[in-house]
């Protein structure tokens, strides 16, 4: 485990922090995000952003933002490779420069928190634990640890995004998500965690969602299904939480077009599969996935797709039978699903 106060040295000698989340940021990265910009203002650091690439379209993280007035500003590379001299580049939820994010590869990174499966994770402070449920775990634990005051906004924030990641404390969750739930528990805001949890949701999410019903086909325990072309990034785990809770469902996949890529979102209760390492080997030599043992993700570029034909039936019919054809081969299935009794 990383030493909070080497974190605290970093940031006290430096006086610019930038903060780099993964694409279409999710509230385990945005609270972490907050939190350590939070550390560094205490620690004198008056130059600070937050930068996002991709969509905040899932409707609990758009209520997150606002209702946190979380400051985010879009992805821009030149703050990244030319930052002066005395500037940080932090990671929070993710670790690999060009994984899940707009990051250059090979950049070097100076602070990486996260809890996400990963090798050769590299950077002046790493702080990289798999064996806890939440990145804002690790962050409460630094604002517990260093006795920094904790208002209501950072503690809701934190609060919210550790009982999302764990699924309400179902998943993943391990003796350190409840010890941090029970310190900021005393500084949290009920009625706003109530806001949180209880979105709106979109009609083309709903829609998203029944058509992963629809075109569900299961194979023993395992379900793959798409979306077709969605423009609702986010419906997609939402509708692999849904459907992994189906009657002799251990492992649920759902993927979809979405603008110029595929994108995929796996979850799994089976001790026997790893879903963030079926996800990463069947797909790492097209595109980016990875994840934990019960849950992950992954993009890949629409490529060759795109330029196959411009019929958009076409397009999602052989995107379905190729991704559907890898997932099938890297589970070791026959690929002879029941798509009527599933």
């Amino acid at each position: 485990m990383a030493d909070v106060n080497e974190l605290q040295s970093l940031l006290g000698a430096s006086e610019e922090l930038t903060i780099v989340c993964h694409n279409n940021p999710d509230p385990d990265c945005l609270a972490s995000a907050l939190a350590l910009g939070r550390l560094a203002a205490s620690a004198g650091i008056d130059e600070r952003r937050i930068l996002y690439s991709g969509d905040i379209t899932h409707q609990q993280n758009r209520a997150f933002v606002n209702l946190l007035d979380v400051e985010l500003k879009s992805f821009d590379q030149g703050l990244i490779v030319d930052r002066p001299e005395g500037s940080l580049l932090a990671f929070v939820d993710h670790s690999i420069p060009g994984a899940n994010n707009a990051v250059p590869e090979g950049t070097a990174v100076d602070i990486v928190i996260d809890h996400h499966q990963a090798e050769d994770v590299t950077g002046r402070y790493v702080d990289h634990r798999e064996d806890v449920g939440a990145t804002a775990t690790i962050l409460t634990e630094y604002v517990r640890d260093t006795g920094h005051d904790i208002d209501a906004t950072l503690a809701t924030a934190l609060l919210f995004a550790i009982r999302r990641e764990t699924l309400g404390f179902l998943r993943g969750v391990t003796t350190a998500e409840y010890e941090a739930a029970g310190f900021l528990h005393a500084h949290a805001d009920d009625a706003l965690l109530n806001k949180l949890s209880t979105p709106s949701i979109s009609g083309a999410t709903v829609d998203a969602i029944a058509d992963a019903i629809d075109n569900r086909s299961v194979n023993g325990s395992v379900l793959i299904t798409h979306v077709g072309r969605t423009s609702e990034r986010d419906a997609l785990p939402q509708a692999a939480d849904y459907l992994a809770t189906l009657e002799g469902v251990q492992t649920a996949i759902v993927f979809g077009i979405v603008e110029d890529t595929i994108q995929m979102s796996g979850r799994s209760t089976d001790a026997r599969i790893n879903i963030g390492t079926v996800l990463d080997s069947a797909f790492s030599d097209v595109g980016s996935a990875g994840g934990h043992r019960e849950m992950a993700g992954g993009e890949i570029p629409l490529g060759i797709f795109a330029d196959y034909t411009t019929d958009e039936d076409q397009l999602v019919t052989i995107v379905e039978q190729v991704v559907r054809a890898r997932l099938l081969a890297e589970l070791k299935l026959d690929g002879k699903g029941d798509t009527e009794d599933a």
